[in-house]
């Protein structure tokens, strides 16, 4: 829970985390603040435009229409990766969705399925339009997602988020489908990874890398998600090493890249030697528990 960022603050959030930042002009002083609350602000929703082409999308998210004024968003990115700002304050992005959903942001655990429409996300998430017919052919270049995935990091990094406060439309609410094309877990992954390394590319230490290509000297936090999906990956088999190391071994044989019963039970030792209890201790990876294990990095 946070306030939101002025826009001087969120220009500079973004242009340090090296995204080209085009400025629409009017965006500073638009919105829909005469209409609800804008803030507490809990995270982001990435959504896709259903149009094409940069002027088209901009103008239409900027403007909006009859039956939705504008803004739509308060960022819309670009194929080439430019983020268009057009918006400062409420938007008509989120629109109601299921307040499950919004304290599981807030907490940053597992996302429940939505199934019902009861809360207003407008006052709570910052949204980017991505440019994208979002009919699962239209493909998402590769300079857009970096775009997207380090504006979303911008944002995480301003309020002291975790990846896991960045979520989909078809996320907050199940009457709708953006984006398509890509998974929202992956897509976390990704946000996570880059929150493991200092703006432009640094490292968290502070110390400026060579490249955007810098990598963190521990594991970003994948997310809860990503865990209840029994993953097989390097990442297990460096956790679980960790837990070894620590003391904290339910393992049998191992670690290995799958994730099992062994980790979770593994993991629970963690979380109750940092004294977590009852349901915090249940063996399922948190990002306060995960930073504590200082994994190392490995993808």
């Amino acid at each position: 829970m946070a306030n939101p960022l002025s826009a001087d603050a969120l220009v500079s959030a973004l242009r340090a985390e090296g995204v080209t930042v085009v400025e629409h002009s009017g965006w500073r002083t638009h919105n829909r603040n005469h209409k609800g609350s804008w803030g507490p602000v809990n995270g982001v929703i990435i959504h896709h435009t259903v149009t094409s082409g940069t002027s088209n999308s901009v103008s239409l998210c900027f403007n909006g229409h009859s039956a939705l004024p504008g803004p739509l968003c308060h960022g819309v990115i670009a194929k080439d990766g430019t983020v268009h700002l057009v918006g400062n304050g409420r938007a008509n992005h989120a629109g109601s969705g299921d307040g499950d959903v919004l304290k599981a942001v807030v907490a940053e655990k597992a996302l429940p399925a939505p199934n019902e429409n009861d809360t207003d996300g407008n006052v709570h998430f910052y949204g980017f339009e991505c440019v994208n017919l979002g009919d699962g052919k239209d493909p998402w270049p590769a300079v857009q997602l970096e775009a997207m995935v380090r504006a979303s990091a911008a944002l995480c990094r301003a309020h002291g988020w975790s990846a896991g406060s960045v979520i989909g439309h078809k996320e907050w609410t199940d009457k709708k489908i953006d984006p398509r094309g890509f998974a929202m877990s992956d897509f976390r992954i990704r946000v996570a990874s880059r929150l493991g390394t200092g703006p432009s590319g640094s490292t968290g230490s502070g110390n400026s890398g060579n490249s955007g290509t810098a990598k963190p000297s521990y594991q970003p936090f994948p997310g809860d998600a990503w865990f209840r999906k029994n993953p097989r990956s390097a990442i297990v088999t460096a956790m679980g090493k960790r837990l070894v190391a620590v003391g904290c071994s339910e393992y049998a044989s191992g670690p290995g890249p799958q994730w099992t019963d062994a980790d979770r039970r593994s993991y629970a030792r963690w979380q109750r030697k940092l004294g977590y209890t009852g349901t915090a201790a249940d063996g399922w990876p948190g990002a306060k528990s995960w930073a504590a294990l200082k994994v190392p990095y490995s993808s």
